[in-house]
């Protein structure tokens, strides 16, 4: 027996609704963060500079930031590297690829959060990193030096670039980051939490992947974002489920 019209549209309505409560987490995929150099959304790049070429197939970030990011004093925010000496290349070659993560990958949507900050309005939090690449970050920058254990705050730039403060001291990093998890979490302020899992596990953030095999964190975000909204459906669509069910209920009894 055909159900009755009004029937009809209240399971067309319940069914409406529980795609919506569904479908939150997608929003957290393939987006770029509100910063100063960020592309509104995330696309194709097919001239990325070097270290950024990952991300040449979807990316946040053009061409011209890739290239400039490169360089030893940035224009994008007239930081050095080299503020204690010459950095060593191996341990280079790990910031410039941080910086090609942050502004280039569309991949950190579940941990994007809000900031009042002149420079930009989100930031990411407690990226799981892999494991193995804050290690390698760290045995390549042990005999390079710094003056700073975070590098996002307490610069004196009286002269236009990030100098040392006065009563700061250049010392080898591992004075200022004695482990692998200091040197990831504290140096940008937490934007990186080192994970338990390593590369490939589909677990944790690659700084480093190989193109020609797909990003593998493209896999990441989608495990974090539908394991961050699971039984969280979005402001108002529990109670609007509930009385639809409950109007569908009393049609059938009717």
């Amino acid at each position: 027996m055909a159900l009755p019209v009004t029937t009809q549209l209240l399971l067309l309505l319940v069914w409406v609704a529980a795609i919506q409560a569904a479908e939150p987490w997608t929003e957290l995929l393939n987006i770029c963060m509100d910063a100063k150099h960020h592309k509104e959304k995330p696309g194709p790049e097919d001239d990325l500079h070097e270290q950024c070429s990952p991300w040449k197939k979807n990316a946040c970030c053009s061409v011209s930031t890739s290239r400039e990011l490169h360089k030893d004093t940035s224009l994008l925010y007239n930081f050095t590297w080299d503020h204690c000496g010459k950095m060593e290349p191996a341990c280079k070659r790990h910031f410039i690829q941080d910086t090609c993560l942050y502004e280039c990958s569309p991949n950190l949507g579940p941990w994007i959060q809000q900031v009042n900050q002149s420079w930009r309005k989100e930031r990411f939090l407690n990226v799981p990193l892999c494991k193995d690449d804050c290690q390698r970050w760290w045995e390549d920058c042990r005999t390079s030096h710094t003056c700073k254990s975070n590098w996002h705050k307490g610069w004196d730039w009286t002269s236009g670039s990030n100098k040392c403060p006065a009563e700061a001291t250049c010392r080898p990093f591992e004075s200022y980051f004695p482990t692998p998890a200091a040197l990831c979490e504290e140096l940008w302020s937490h934007s990186y939490k080192v994970s338990t899992y390593s590369r490939g596990s589909g677990r944790c953030i690659q700084m480093w992947f190989d193109p020609a095999q797909g990003n593998p964190n493209e896999e990441v975000a989608r495990f974090y974002a539908e394991a961050m909204t699971a039984g969280a459906a979005p402001h108002g669509t529990g109670p609007l489920l509930l009385s639809l069910a409950l109007m569908l209920q009393l049609q059938l009894l009717g």
